[in-house]
Protein backbone atom coordinates (compact mmCIF):
# COMPACT_ATOMS: atom_id res chain seq x y z
CA UNK A 1 0.00 0.00 0.00
CA UNK A 2 1.06 3.26 -0.80
CA UNK A 3 2.78 5.40 2.10
CA UNK A 4 0.88 8.54 1.62
CA UNK A 5 -2.93 6.98 1.95
CA UNK A 6 -1.75 5.01 4.72
CA UNK A 7 -0.79 8.06 6.85
CA UNK A 8 -3.96 9.78 5.67
CA UNK A 9 -6.16 6.81 6.97
CA UNK A 10 -4.61 7.30 10.12
CA UNK A 11 -5.00 10.80 10.56
CA UNK A 12 -8.41 10.25 9.37
CA UNK A 13 -8.95 7.47 12.24
CA UNK A 14 -7.34 9.61 14.99
CA UNK A 15 -9.74 12.13 14.60
CA UNK A 16 -13.11 10.49 14.72
CA UNK A 17 -11.66 8.75 17.87
CA UNK A 18 -11.08 12.66 19.24
CA UNK A 19 -15.09 13.71 17.65
CA UNK A 20 -17.04 13.45 20.95
CA UNK A 21 -20.53 13.23 21.24
CA UNK A 22 -22.18 15.02 23.35
CA UNK A 23 -26.09 14.67 23.96
CA UNK A 24 -28.70 17.36 24.43
CA UNK A 25 -29.04 17.22 27.96
CA UNK A 26 -25.29 17.80 28.83
CA UNK A 27 -25.08 20.38 26.03
CA UNK A 28 -25.45 23.59 28.79
CA UNK A 29 -23.21 22.15 31.02
CA UNK A 30 -20.48 21.55 28.33
CA UNK A 31 -21.27 24.92 26.64
CA UNK A 32 -20.71 26.61 30.63
CA UNK A 33 -17.88 24.54 30.92
CA UNK A 34 -16.41 25.61 27.65
CA UNK A 35 -16.98 29.06 28.36
CA UNK A 36 -15.08 29.03 31.44
CA UNK A 37 -12.19 27.26 29.71
CA UNK A 38 -11.89 29.85 27.19
CA UNK A 39 -12.28 32.66 30.50
CA UNK A 40 -9.31 30.26 31.72
CA UNK A 41 -7.61 30.26 28.09
CA UNK A 42 -7.75 34.16 28.28
CA UNK A 43 -6.95 34.46 31.21
CA UNK A 44 -4.00 32.75 31.47
CA UNK A 45 -2.65 34.31 27.90
CA UNK A 46 -3.22 37.71 29.48
CA UNK A 47 -1.01 36.35 32.34
CA UNK A 48 1.49 35.16 29.80
CA UNK A 49 2.12 37.92 28.29
CA UNK A 50 2.08 39.98 31.16
CA UNK A 51 4.76 37.48 32.28
CA UNK A 52 6.43 38.16 28.78
CA UNK A 53 6.64 42.00 29.08
CA UNK A 54 7.73 41.41 32.89
CA UNK A 55 10.51 39.11 31.50
CA UNK A 56 11.80 41.75 28.12
CA UNK A 57 11.33 44.36 30.97
CA UNK A 58 13.74 42.00 33.12
CA UNK A 59 16.01 40.83 30.56
CA UNK A 60 16.10 44.69 29.13
CA UNK A 61 17.44 45.61 32.90
CA UNK A 62 19.87 42.64 32.67
CA UNK A 63 20.99 43.53 29.82
CA UNK A 64 21.55 47.50 30.48
CA UNK A 65 22.61 46.68 34.10
CA UNK A 66 25.65 44.12 31.85
CA UNK A 67 26.39 47.27 29.52
CA UNK A 68 26.36 49.39 32.68
CA UNK A 69 28.81 46.82 34.40
CA UNK A 70 30.90 46.68 31.54
CA UNK A 71 31.48 50.27 31.38
CA UNK A 72 32.05 50.34 34.70
CA UNK A 73 34.58 48.05 34.43
CA UNK A 74 36.20 50.26 31.42
CA UNK A 75 36.06 53.18 33.30
CA UNK A 76 37.48 51.50 36.74
CA UNK A 77 40.61 50.45 34.11
CA UNK A 78 40.74 54.01 33.05
CA UNK A 79 40.76 55.18 36.41
CA UNK A 80 43.58 52.78 37.35
CA UNK A 81 45.48 53.41 34.44
CA UNK A 82 44.83 57.49 34.90
CA UNK A 83 45.94 57.01 38.42
CA UNK A 84 49.00 55.03 37.48
CA UNK A 85 50.23 58.10 34.68
CA UNK A 86 49.01 60.19 38.02
CA UNK A 87 51.27 58.27 39.60
CA UNK A 88 54.62 58.30 37.54
CA UNK A 89 53.64 62.18 36.73
CA UNK A 90 53.78 63.11 40.99
CA UNK A 91 57.14 61.14 40.94
CA UNK A 92 58.59 62.99 37.77
CA UNK A 93 57.12 66.13 39.23
CA UNK A 94 59.14 65.48 42.65
CA UNK A 95 62.18 64.70 40.38
CA UNK A 96 61.88 68.16 38.67
CA UNK A 97 61.02 69.98 41.88
CA UNK A 98 64.01 68.29 43.40
CA UNK A 99 66.20 69.75 39.97
CA UNK A 100 64.38 73.31 39.87
CA UNK A 101 65.53 73.21 43.71
CA UNK A 102 68.93 72.42 42.82
CA UNK A 103 68.98 74.75 39.80
CA UNK A 104 67.72 77.68 41.64
CA UNK A 105 70.19 77.40 44.86
CA UNK A 106 73.03 77.16 42.08
CA UNK A 107 71.70 80.43 40.34
CA UNK A 108 71.54 81.93 43.64
CA UNK A 109 75.22 81.37 44.59
CA UNK A 110 75.86 82.07 40.87
CA UNK A 111 73.75 85.79 41.35
CA UNK A 112 75.55 86.29 44.75
CA UNK A 113 78.92 85.66 43.06
CA UNK A 114 78.21 88.07 40.27
CA UNK A 115 76.42 90.77 42.44
CA UNK A 116 79.94 90.10 44.68
CA UNK A 117 82.33 90.43 41.16
CA UNK A 118 80.03 93.74 39.80
CA UNK A 119 80.90 95.27 42.94
CA UNK A 120 84.42 94.24 43.02
CA UNK A 121 84.49 95.43 39.40
CA UNK A 122 82.55 98.51 40.16
CA UNK A 123 85.40 99.38 42.60
CA UNK A 124 87.85 99.01 40.41
CA UNK A 125 86.24 100.54 37.39
CA UNK A 126 85.91 103.85 39.78
CA UNK A 127 89.44 103.45 40.93
CA UNK A 128 90.92 102.85 37.37
CA UNK A 129 88.55 105.79 36.06
CA UNK A 130 90.59 108.00 39.33
CA UNK A 131 93.65 106.60 38.05
CA UNK A 132 93.03 107.58 34.32
CA UNK A 133 92.03 111.10 35.52
CA UNK A 134 95.18 111.54 38.03
CA UNK A 135 97.07 110.39 34.44
CA UNK A 136 95.35 112.43 32.18
CA UNK A 137 95.58 115.63 34.00
CA UNK A 138 98.97 117.23 33.33
CA UNK A 139 99.98 116.91 37.16
CA UNK A 140 99.80 112.87 36.83
CA UNK A 141 101.72 113.08 33.48
CA UNK A 142 104.24 115.76 35.01
CA UNK A 143 104.52 113.71 38.38
CA UNK A 144 105.64 110.66 36.31
CA UNK A 145 107.52 112.39 34.12
CA UNK A 146 109.60 113.58 37.14
CA UNK A 147 109.69 110.04 38.65
CA UNK A 148 111.16 109.03 35.53
CA UNK A 149 114.01 111.71 35.32
CA UNK A 150 114.19 111.36 39.26
CA UNK A 151 115.12 107.58 38.54
CA UNK A 152 117.38 108.36 35.51
CA UNK A 153 119.23 111.18 37.47
CA UNK A 154 119.86 108.61 39.75
CA UNK A 155 121.19 105.90 37.38
CA UNK A 156 122.99 108.53 35.72
CA UNK A 157 124.84 109.40 39.29
CA UNK A 158 125.54 105.80 40.19
CA UNK A 159 127.37 105.40 36.78
CA UNK A 160 129.13 108.27 36.91
CA UNK A 161 130.25 106.85 40.38
CA UNK A 162 131.55 103.57 38.18
CA UNK A 163 132.80 105.67 35.54
CA UNK A 164 134.99 107.71 38.12
CA UNK A 165 135.53 104.01 39.85
CA UNK A 166 136.83 102.42 36.47
CA UNK A 167 137.61 105.45 33.73
CA UNK A 168 137.81 104.38 30.63
CA UNK A 169 140.39 106.73 28.62
CA UNK A 170 142.07 107.30 25.58
CA UNK A 171 145.68 107.28 25.79
CA UNK A 172 147.77 108.31 22.76
CA UNK A 173 151.26 106.78 21.63
CA UNK A 174 150.99 103.42 22.83
CA UNK A 175 151.90 100.17 20.35
CA UNK A 176 149.35 99.32 17.64
CA UNK A 177 148.18 96.63 20.16
CA UNK A 178 145.72 98.95 21.94
CA UNK A 179 142.51 96.72 22.59
CA UNK A 180 141.51 93.27 21.66
CA UNK A 181 141.24 92.86 18.00
CA UNK A 182 139.76 89.38 18.47
CA UNK A 183 138.76 86.40 20.32
CA UNK A 184 139.71 83.67 18.01
CA UNK A 185 142.54 83.30 14.98
CA UNK A 186 139.59 83.08 12.78
CA UNK A 187 138.09 86.61 13.32
CA UNK A 188 141.41 88.52 12.58
CA UNK A 189 140.82 88.24 8.98
CA UNK A 190 137.31 89.41 9.00
CA UNK A 191 138.26 93.17 9.15
CA UNK A 192 135.95 95.64 10.93
CA UNK A 193 132.09 94.38 10.90
CA UNK A 194 129.51 96.48 9.37
CA UNK A 195 128.44 99.80 10.78
CA UNK A 196 131.34 99.47 13.37
CA UNK A 197 132.38 103.33 14.31
CA UNK A 198 136.37 104.67 13.50
CA UNK A 199 138.78 104.45 16.64
CA UNK A 200 141.09 107.00 17.34
CA UNK A 201 144.85 106.31 17.05
CA UNK A 202 144.97 106.07 20.57
CA UNK A 203 145.00 103.23 23.17
CA UNK A 204 142.04 102.71 25.30
CA UNK A 205 142.54 102.07 29.03
CA UNK A 206 141.08 101.05 32.23
CA UNK A 207 141.94 102.22 35.25
CA UNK A 208 145.35 103.00 33.44
CA UNK A 209 145.52 99.22 32.31
CA UNK A 210 145.52 98.49 28.42
CA UNK A 211 143.53 95.32 26.88
CA UNK A 212 146.10 94.08 24.45
CA UNK A 213 146.35 90.64 22.08
CA UNK A 214 149.11 89.21 23.87
CA UNK A 215 147.60 87.78 26.65
CA UNK A 216 145.09 85.67 24.34
CA UNK A 217 148.12 84.09 21.91
CA UNK A 218 149.12 80.61 22.76
CA UNK A 219 151.96 80.94 26.20
CA UNK A 220 155.24 80.05 25.53
CA UNK A 221 158.29 80.11 28.47
CA UNK A 222 158.86 83.60 27.47
CA UNK A 223 155.20 85.20 27.71
CA UNK A 224 155.23 88.13 29.81
CA UNK A 225 153.61 87.10 32.89
CA UNK A 226 152.77 90.72 33.81
CA UNK A 227 151.34 91.33 30.84
CA UNK A 228 148.98 88.16 31.39
CA UNK A 229 147.92 89.57 34.94
CA UNK A 230 147.66 92.96 33.42
CA UNK A 231 145.34 92.18 31.14
CA UNK A 232 143.18 89.86 33.17
CA UNK A 233 142.75 92.49 36.16
CA UNK A 234 141.52 94.61 33.06
CA UNK A 235 138.85 92.11 32.12
CA UNK A 236 137.85 91.76 36.16
CA UNK A 237 137.32 95.92 35.78
CA UNK A 238 135.48 95.09 33.15
CA UNK A 239 132.83 92.48 34.34
CA UNK A 240 132.66 94.31 37.06
CA UNK A 241 131.68 97.52 35.80
CA UNK A 242 129.03 95.61 34.03
CA UNK A 243 127.41 93.97 36.75
CA UNK A 244 127.18 97.23 38.38
CA UNK A 245 125.73 98.63 35.79
CA UNK A 246 123.24 96.00 34.54
CA UNK A 247 122.26 95.91 38.33
CA UNK A 248 121.62 99.82 38.92
CA UNK A 249 119.31 99.62 35.50
CA UNK A 250 117.84 96.87 36.37
CA UNK A 251 118.66 94.96 33.53
CA UNK A 252 119.30 91.01 33.94
CA UNK A 253 122.54 89.94 32.42
CA UNK A 254 122.41 87.03 29.24
CA UNK A 255 125.66 85.73 30.51
CA UNK A 256 125.76 86.16 34.28
CA UNK A 257 128.89 87.01 35.67
CA UNK A 258 130.97 85.37 38.76
CA UNK A 259 133.36 88.15 39.86
CA UNK A 260 136.36 87.59 41.58
CA UNK A 261 138.66 90.22 40.34
CA UNK A 262 141.53 89.29 37.58
CA UNK A 263 139.86 85.71 38.19
CA UNK A 264 136.67 86.64 37.15
CA UNK A 265 134.25 83.67 35.60
CA UNK A 266 131.54 84.67 32.82
CA UNK A 267 128.59 81.59 32.80
CA UNK A 268 127.00 80.58 29.63
CA UNK A 269 123.66 78.59 30.00
CA UNK A 270 124.18 76.98 26.58
CA UNK A 271 127.81 76.92 25.79
CA UNK A 272 129.34 77.08 21.47
CA UNK A 273 132.54 76.33 22.29
CA UNK A 274 133.85 72.78 22.08
CA UNK A 275 135.12 71.63 25.40
CA UNK A 276 139.04 70.14 25.52
CA UNK A 277 139.53 66.97 26.78
CA UNK A 278 140.48 67.74 29.67
CA UNK A 279 137.64 69.39 30.27
CA UNK A 280 135.30 66.48 29.37
CA UNK A 281 135.05 65.42 33.66
CA UNK A 282 133.88 68.65 34.14
CA UNK A 283 131.67 69.24 31.66
CA UNK A 284 129.35 65.96 32.38
CA UNK A 285 129.36 66.89 35.72
CA UNK A 286 127.81 70.21 34.85
CA UNK A 287 125.96 69.07 33.10
CA UNK A 288 124.09 66.49 35.16
CA UNK A 289 123.88 68.88 38.14
CA UNK A 290 122.11 71.01 35.42
CA UNK A 291 124.53 74.46 36.15
CA UNK A 292 125.58 76.93 33.86
CA UNK A 293 129.29 76.31 32.00
CA UNK A 294 131.68 79.18 33.21
CA UNK A 295 134.47 80.53 31.01
CA UNK A 296 137.42 82.35 32.65
CA UNK A 297 138.10 86.07 31.98
CA UNK A 298 142.06 85.06 32.42
CA UNK A 299 144.61 82.98 30.73
CA UNK A 300 146.93 81.63 33.48
CA UNK A 301 146.44 78.23 33.44
CA UNK A 302 143.65 78.19 30.97
CA UNK A 303 142.83 77.02 27.30
CA UNK A 304 143.32 80.14 25.29
CA UNK A 305 139.88 79.37 23.27
CA UNK A 306 137.49 78.87 26.46
CA UNK A 307 139.17 82.42 27.77
CA UNK A 308 138.99 84.14 24.35
CA UNK A 309 134.93 83.01 23.77
CA UNK A 310 134.66 84.11 27.72
CA UNK A 311 135.62 87.94 26.37
CA UNK A 312 133.30 87.36 23.49
CA UNK A 313 130.38 86.62 25.98
CA UNK A 314 131.55 89.71 28.10
CA UNK A 315 131.09 91.70 24.67
CA UNK A 316 127.68 90.35 24.10
CA UNK A 317 126.99 91.84 28.27
CA UNK A 318 127.73 95.06 26.74
CA UNK A 319 126.02 94.92 23.37
CA UNK A 320 122.48 93.79 25.78
CA UNK A 321 123.00 97.11 27.64
CA UNK A 322 123.69 98.90 24.56
CA UNK A 323 120.66 97.90 23.04
CA UNK A 324 118.59 98.31 25.98
CA UNK A 325 119.44 102.31 26.34
CA UNK A 326 118.78 102.02 22.16
CA UNK A 327 122.75 102.42 21.13
CA UNK A 328 124.24 100.04 18.40
CA UNK A 329 127.13 98.32 19.82
CA UNK A 330 130.74 99.15 17.81
CA UNK A 331 131.41 95.23 17.35
CA UNK A 332 132.20 91.71 19.14
CA UNK A 333 135.93 93.02 18.65
CA UNK A 334 135.49 96.10 20.89
CA UNK A 335 135.11 95.74 24.60
CA UNK A 336 136.75 99.10 26.05
CA UNK A 337 135.02 100.54 23.21
CA UNK A 338 132.03 99.51 23.72
CA UNK A 339 132.28 100.34 27.61
CA UNK A 340 133.20 103.82 26.85
CA UNK A 341 130.34 103.95 24.68
CA UNK A 342 127.61 102.73 26.88
CA UNK A 343 128.87 105.33 29.84
CA UNK A 344 129.14 108.37 27.39
CA UNK A 345 125.35 107.65 26.63
CA UNK A 346 124.62 107.13 29.90
CA UNK A 347 126.02 109.90 31.48
CA UNK A 348 124.81 112.30 28.59
CA UNK A 349 121.56 114.65 28.88
CA UNK A 350 119.68 112.75 26.36
CA UNK A 351 119.65 109.83 28.70
CA UNK A 352 117.30 111.93 31.26
CA UNK A 353 114.77 113.33 28.97
CA UNK A 354 115.33 110.31 26.70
Amino acid sequence: MDPKKKSVKEKNTNHEEKVKVIHWEDFQQELARLSSLSSALNEAKEKKSLIQEKLNSHLQLEAESLSRSNKLDQMRENLEARKLVMGNMSMRSKVVEEKSKKQEEQLNSQIRSLLMAGTSLSVASRSLQEANNSLNGERGYIRLQNLQKLLRGRQQFMVSQIALLYPVKVVSGHTCEQELESFSRSSKSAGNPSGSKPMDAGSLTISGLHLTVLPFKKLSFFTDKKEVQRSATALGYVAHAVSLIAFYLEIPLRYPLRLGGSRTYICDYAPSVEPTSSDFTSISLSSSTSKPMEFPLFLEGQDTTRSAYAVFLLNKDLEQLLNCIGIESLGPRHVLANMKELLNNILSPEYINS
